[in-house]
This record gives structure tokens, C-alpha cells and sequence, in this order.
């Protein structure tokens, strides 16, 4: 028996017989008192139930948890991204033909990368990019691609349609950055960053219901360092059999990484910064996270997560 367990077994009883004599000898415990002896007894008396809950067995149980890892992917190129044009929710473009390719690529790079669940845009150049990098991953081969509009790109309001160099400089004279600026009739970071919680709440929930490899927070091992920009596909993932593929936005991935570093307190990868962590993702380009969860009353909520890479796109290059 450990020290844990011991001690929840000995403290009830000790606690209890203190009580016992308190209750059936009181002239033993008042016997040449002085006042401090009594105000320490009654204090000590009051609370013994609240000790004795605090010591219970349940109380050294440790911590459950569950790891997977989280690999994000925008979608290849389209026609609007080509011409330097802003799509946003109104415009549904598909991929242009060297978008096709990059999604081919994307497919190839990561065909032996075992996926558990796929969740996608329910716009169309999100679901081309999925579905083609299914094709080539002998793990989807029997999963369900989940189509879900909060991975949908931000809503630009007025500037949809409009050339991206023109809304940056409206970012430019109104003293903010693109992206993070929000034209009129748009979403705003705190909307987006919203559905990015909805989203990560959603599947937490699928992943922790489906799943039952937990086990004891303390004894999960460190992430690797994995270098920022170039690696092996299965980077992060070889020994972990729980890994969703989300494929998703540009202008999305950005709040949503800032949401992981600045919120959940995700840890970088070696060399990399702020800056480039935050910066707009290539067309196809891969982010890689591993998290730790564990079931709370409430739900399923990260305890810790790392990013194994950043905005990875060597895969377009060979």
C-alpha cells in the first residue's frame, strides 16, 4: 500500500476515535483545559467531517487523462487566392487546378499518417482538400468526413470579392494588421475565436466519448522537439493512435492558433516566434498540436498542448 493509500485508510479512524471519545468521555478531553486547549478542540471537532471527506480515498486518485494529436490543414489554392482576391463566406470558390495538385501533395505527404476522425469546412475548397487527402490515407479509408460550418473561413463583410491588397491598407490607415482587421459587416476576432471554442469543445467531447485510452496524467512523457519548419510526416504522432485531421482556412487557422498560445497556453516549438506562429498559413500548409485532456464535471478540457510544427508546406515543394 502506498503512502496515499495509508494514510486515506488510517485518517478516518483516528478521526473517528478522537470523536468517539470526545462524545462518550468528555471529562478525559476537559480535564485541566486551558482556553486555547478548548477553542482547538471545539475548532477540531467542528471540522472533522470536512477531514475526513478531504482524506477519503477519492481524494489521492489520480488524474485521468487522454492524449491526441490535432493536425491542421488549409486548403489548397483557388482562383480568388491566385488573383490576390478575398473569398470569406460568400464567395464558395473551388480549387483551381494548382490548388489540386497542392491537395494531391498534401495527400501524398501524409498517406501514411494514421488519422482517427476527420472534420472539414463545410465550404467546398475545404471539402475538395479533405477529400483528396482521404483518398490517399489508407486510415480514412473507413472514416467519416465530418462537415461542420464553424471551421467555415471569417466573413469579410464588404471586402469579400474585393482585392486583398486594398483591404490591407484599409487595416494599414485604420492602425491595425491584416489579418486581425475587421472590414465592415464582418466578423470580428472575439466572433471567430468563439466559434473556434465551439468547435474545440465539440470535439473533445466525440473524441473523449469515443475513446477509453486513459491513463495517469503524471505518467505522460514530454513532446519531442520537432523542428518548426522541416520533418517527417508522422512527426509528434508515430505512438499515438488518436489524431484528428481538421482541414480548415487561412484567415481561420490564425485565431486559431492564437486562441491555442495565448489561451491554452501551448508551448512552441523550438525557433520558432510569435510572428511567424501567427502569420497566414500557406495554401495546404500544416499545423501539427498534441494534447492532454481530462473529464471534468463540466467536460472534457485541455490540460496541455504543444505545437510539434508550424505552417509546414515543404510537401507542395517536391
Amino acid at each position: 500500500m502506498d503512502r496515499a493509500s495509508s494514510c486515506s485508510a488510517f485518517l478516518p479512524t483516528m478521526l473517528t476515535g478522537v470523536v468517539h471519545m470526545s462524545v462518550r468521555q468528555p471529562q478525559l478531553l476537559s480535564r485541566r483545559e486551558t482556553p486555547p486547549v478548548v477553542f482547538f478542540r471545539t475548532v477540531f471537532l467542528t471540522h472533522t467531517a470536512s477531514l475526513m471527506q478531504y482524506f477519503s480515498v477519492g481524494s489521492f486518485q489520480r488524474m485521468k487523462a487522454l492524449t491526441f494529436g490535432l493536425t491542421l490543414v488549409r486548403h489548397g489554392e483557388t482562383r480568388y487566392n491566385k488573383e490576390g482576391l478575398l473569398q470569406g463566406q460568400a464567395i464558395d470558390c473551388p480549387l483551381s487546378e494548382t490548388g489540386l495538385q497542392q491537395a494531391e501533395a498534401a495527400g501524398c505527404y501524409l498517406k501514411d499518417v494514421t488519422f482517427s476522425c476527420v472534420f472539414v469546412s463545410d465550404m467546398l475548397r475545404a471539402q475538395q482538400t479533405a477529400a483528396t487527402i482521404m483518398k490517399r490515407n489508407s486510415s480514412c479509408s473507413a472514416l467519416q468526413m465530418v462537415r461542420d460550418p464553424l471551421l467555415k473561413e471569417i466573413s469579410f463583410g464588404v471586402a469579400e470579392g474585393g482585392r486583398l491588397q486594398d483591404v490591407k491598407e484599409m487595416a494599414k490607415a485604420a492602425g491595425q494588421s491584416f489579418p486581425g482587421f475587421t472590414p465592415p459587416g464582418g466578423e470580428t476576432q472575439e466572433q471567430v475565436k468563439e466559434r473556434v471554442k465551439e468547435f474545440m469543445e465539440k470535439m473533445l467531447q466525440q473524441i473523449g466519448t469515443e475513446h477509453d485510452r486513459w491513463e495517469d496524467e503524471t505518467s505522460i512523457s514530454a513532446i519531442p522537439e520537432t523542428s518548426p519548419v522541416e520533418g517527417k510526416a508522422d512527426d509528434g504522432v508515430r505512438d499515438i493512435p488518436i489524431h484528428a485531421l481538421v482541414v480548415t482556412h487561412g484567415a481561420y487557422m490564425c485565431v486559431a492558433v492564437r486562441y491555442f498560445v495565448e489561451e491554452l497556453h501551448c508551448a512552441l516549438p523550438p525557433g520558432s516566434d510569435r510572428a511567424h506562429m501567427f502569420s497566414l498559413s500557406p495554401n495546404t500548409g500544416l499545423c501539427r498540436f498534441i494534447l492532454t485532456m481530462r473529464k471534468e464535471q463540466d467536460g472534457f478540457k485541455v490540460s496541455r498542448m504543444s505545437c510539434v510544427f508550424i505552417h509546414r508546406g515543404d510537401h507542395v515543394k517536391q
